[in-house]
């Protein structure tokens, strides 16, 4: 099972008008422990930051699955309400989960997430879906294997 890391990303960003700003972005990283998260952040945006950035923030996200689909261009987190009746005193029971969706629009990530979830024997209810900030997923990397 995946430890989704969330680590803030700080640098100074050229402007489409010519002008540097200083932005924090959001990058979702799967590490074992807060030290790996922010060695692989630091590793992952090397190449594509240039000049000096610093990782602001790591912190530990409660997404339980994530589900990919290579057209979305944007992240979508999924709240999902499981539900369950109890044997002996038939109440029903809800548990949340959090999932994030790869998708182009709210719309394509609830088909891609139900999609995902064809195979599950549970009763499921979505009860929010909402676009998030975080610029890129950056899945575990086994040992000899290059970055995406």
């Amino acid at each position: 099972m995946a430890n989704w890391f969330e680590c803030k990303v700080r640098y100074d960003k050229l402007q489409e008008n010519g002008s540097i700003k200083k932005v924090s972005e959001p990058y979702l990283v799967d590490a074992l422990s807060f030290t790996e998260a922010e060695a692989r952040i630091i590793e992952e945006q090397t190449p594509y930051i240039s000049g000096d950035f610093s990782v602001s923030a790591v912190k530990r996200t409660k997404i339980a699955e994530i589900f990919w689909n290579e057209e979305g261009d944007k992240w979508y987190l999924v709240k999902c309400a499981f539900i369950t009746i109890d044997e002996k005193t038939a109440v029903e029971k809800r548990s949340t989960s959090l999932f994030l969706v790869q998708a182009s629009n709210l719309a394509e990530a609830l088909d891609v997430f139900n999609e995902g979830m064809k195979g599950t024997m549970a009763d499921y209810d979505v009860t929010a879906i909402n676009e998030t900030p975080i610029m890129d997923v950056y899945k575990v990397k086994l040992a000899g294997e290059k970055s995406e």
